[in-house]
């Protein structure tokens, strides 16, 4: 059972403070790679939460492995975002105020595959030309539109 699915037995739907990482992955194309996300129906980027006695960049290695199958061999930090655009309350009515560990997929190996069922479908996107989003990916992705998030 993972830290949150444990935690969320004794606060239930209240907001909890989330850590967490998420991954810039980008083909040779420099398109994003986008989960459709099985929660909200919309489109993610990859990405978890951090668990007990694992370092963030542990985290965005597994979480990338487990929602795509896809092994990282190079990561870059690329910085740090929280505040209230980062607040979600999923379908279930779980509330989170996500501290998000954002980083840029330098090189990987593997084939798309989806392993964890947390997606229906995962695809590689040109940046102005993407489906809807769920709105922590759009709030990443309007920083890195506007260059507020350098990659």
């Amino acid at each position: 059972m993972s830290y949150i699915s444990n935690l969320r037995k004794y606060v239930g739907h209240e907001p909890i403070i989330n850590i967490g990482s998420t991954l810039l992955v980008f083909n040779k194309n420099n398109e994003i790679l986008l989960n459709l996300r099985t929660d909200t129906l919309t489109w993610g980027i990859p990405g978890g939460g951090k668990e007990i006695n694992e370092t963030l960049e542990d985290c965005a290695i597994r979480e990338l492995k487990e929602e795509t199958n896809l092994s990282v061999n190079d990561l870059e930090l690329v910085t740090v975002l929280s505040g209230p655009e980062y607040y979600f309350k999923y379908p279930n009515d779980d509330e989170v105020d996500t501290v998000i560990t954002l980083y840029k997929v330098k090189d990987y190996d593997g084939e798309l595959n989806i392993t964890d069922g947390e997606s229906i479908t995962l695809d590689f996107f040109p940046l102005d030309n993407l489906p809807k989003l769920e709105s922590r990916a759009e709030a990443i992705i309007n920083k890195i539109k506007n260059g507020t998030i350098k990659i």
